[in-house]
């Protein structure tokens, strides 16, 4: 003799297979994704303790360095190896950071002077945009970027080496806002 269900675990189990489909269906319909801290809701009482803000956070632009001059130049940090682009009025257009040689020219003023379109860096990596701004104990000092965008290697243990490599991009921007005569400021 077989025992019969009572009706409330018919239902039951109806509605346990239907909650089943329901979400096997609803994580196939969105991929299989999991929740992730940016697709999850907060509880309510973490949006309770919440304090909305002004407005969000920005980060602030670098600073021209005081003491740097005044109207159109290139500006180029030796300690936060970091270059600015400045225009006529003072406003920095541009900033980035850089990868220096071995050797770093003294704090001062200088001048872009000679620009070459293309050639191998010492370090043997082909370099493109360089821009001769200083020379020191023989060795010449200049903005560059590696042909490849890539980073510089370090250089071998005893070899001096003047170049300042930049980004790609920085090394772009650079070359046209860099034309011969250009003031270039190098502060510590």
């Amino acid at each position: 003799m077989s025992a019969r269900l009572p009706s409330w675990a018919w239902v039951t189990g109806l509605t346990t297979g239907a909650i089943a489909v329901v979400a096997v269906l609803a994580v196939q319909a969105d991929g299989g994704a999991k929740p992730t801290a940016a697709t999850s809701r907060p509880s309510p009482s973490a949006t309770a303790d919440a304090k909305p803000s002004a407005k969000p956070e920005e980060k602030k632009p670098v600073a021209v360095p005081a003491g740097s001059g005044t109207g159109r130049r290139i500006v180029y940090a030796l300690d936060q190896k970091r270059v600015w682009l400045v225009d006529a009025s003072d406003t920095p257009r541009r900033t980035f950071t850089v990868w220096p040689g071995t050797v770093s020219p003294d704090p001062g003023s200088y001048t872009i002077g000679t620009r070459t379109e293309a050639t191998t860096g010492s370090d043997g990596v082909e370099v493109e945009h360089i821009m001769y701004f200083a020379a020191k104990s023989g060795v010449n000092v200049a903005f560059s970027n590696a042909v490849d965008g890539s980073s510089p290697p370090p250089p071998a243990p005893g070899t001096p080496t003047g170049g300042i490599r930049v980004s790609k991009d920085d090394g772009r921007a650079l070359w046209t806002f860099g034309t011969a005569g250009t003031p270039v400021t190098v502060v510590e």
